[in-house]
């Protein structure tokens, strides 16, 4: 599969297969970045629904500008923006409460195999919201630089100094646990 692009064109020319491909490729590690959006695994659940919704009723026109998984967390991301800000509006629930779920637990103990890559998703959630985004983004994702400027709406320059930056906090916060990150 060309990063969902052949599946999203068939699915557009009427074969459903093609979507449920989609899903099965990106609904995990869509939820785990939203997450880093909603600080909430329910929420973001919802806002990965209501991504491959978008993607199944409106059928939006994928232009080729970026990767297809590029434009893919792009929506998504946008709607869990728009969720927050729904929430805030409503609730005034605060963004930087990092909650523990049980679902939470059992999505990154399936989704990060051993447990020095779930100790660091832990410390991932102790981080600022931007440093989380653009570590998942560009180590768990494995997108570049300039596409996870494309995905957070930010320059390239602004990445990567949000990445260097994140790195530092990140070992830090590592180092408080003795934790070696030599080991990743």
């Amino acid at each position: 599969m060309d990063n969902g692009e052949s599946s999203y064109r068939r699915f557009l020319a009427g074969d459903d297969s093609g979507m449920v491909e989609i899903v099965r490729e990106f609904r995990d590690g869509l939820m785990l970045y939203l997450r880093s959006y909603t600080n909430d695994i329910n929420a973001a659940e919802d806002c990965v629904q209501d991504t491959f919704i978008r993607l199944a009723v409106k059928k939006p026109k994928f232009k080729g500008k970026s990767s297809f998984k590029t434009w893919l967390y792009t929506i998504g991301r946008n709607i869990a923006v728009d969720h927050q800000r729904r929430i805030i509006r409503h609730k005034g629930v605060p963004l930087s409460e990092c909650q523990e779920l049980a679902d939470e637990a059992d999505l990154e103990e399936s989704y990060l195999v051993t447990e020095q890559k779930i100790k660091l998703r832990h410390a991932l959630c102790r981080l600022r919201e931007e440093y989380q985004q653009v570590l998942y983004l560009t180590y768990f994702e494995g997108f570049s630089n300039a596409e996870t400027a494309q995905i957070t709406g930010r320059s390239l320059k602004q990445v990567e100094n949000l990445l260097y930056n994140a790195r530092k906090s990140l070992r830090t916060e590592l180092e408080k646990e003795g934790f070696s990150y030599e080991n990743l």
